[in-house]
């Protein structure tokens, strides 16, 4: 059993699709500012695996479009919650480069252990328009070939995103450790 620690149903959801002792529990950490991904994650799994009894992960993502020199990146959360998806088709508006890529830092650690890191990305493009229900965040506007990730059930999007990468580089991990 792994306790995952995150609020985000949809990040759950495709969680639980690679780890079937998965525990969610939201319980709330510190999202530091920082300028990477992995210093956001290094900190919070620090501070939940105080909290927790037990193997514990963390996941931080970020959107980082080559256009707006890497914004959102660290900053993805907040901006979803304060400009959204409409919002970066609009700072992205009469630009031809679209180009950008989705980052996943997977933070594991075990009681009495120092915390390890797995990464993940997915590279694609910004579309034109928002393209899909299925998915959370930035799916509806991040293209990989001609459809967009929220147009993608969990199972597909699995087979490509940032996220299951770097889930299922702590899944084998964990499978050589045994």
């Amino acid at each position: 059993m792994i306790y995952f620690v995150t609020s985000n149903k949809g990040k759950h959801a495709e969680a639980r699709a690679i780890f079937a002792d998965l525990v969610q529990k939201d319980i709330g950490y510190t999202e530091i500012q920082a300028d990477t991904l992995e210093e956001v994650a290094a900190y919070g799994i620090k501070e939940v695996a105080a909290r927790l009894d037990g193997p514990v992960m963390i996941e931080d993502a970020g959107l980082f479009v080559e256009a707006l020199q890497g914004f959102p990146g660290v900053y993805s959360a907040y901006v979803q919650r304060t400009i959204g998806n409409a919002g970066i088709l609009r700072l992205m508006e009469g630009m031809e480069r679209r180009d950008a890529y989705f980052k996943s830092v997977v933070a594991y650690v075990e009681p009495g252990r120092e915390p390890i890191m797995f990464n993940g990305e997915v590279h694609g493009q910004i579309g034109f328009e928002e393209r899909g229900h299925k998915g959370f965040g930035y799916d509806p506007i991040f293209y990989v070939g001609e459809s967009s990730l929220g147009e993608k059930e969990i199972e597909e999007k699995n087979r490509i995103s940032h996220r299951a990468a770097s889930m299922m580089a702590l899944k084998r991990w964990l499978e050589g450790r045994r």
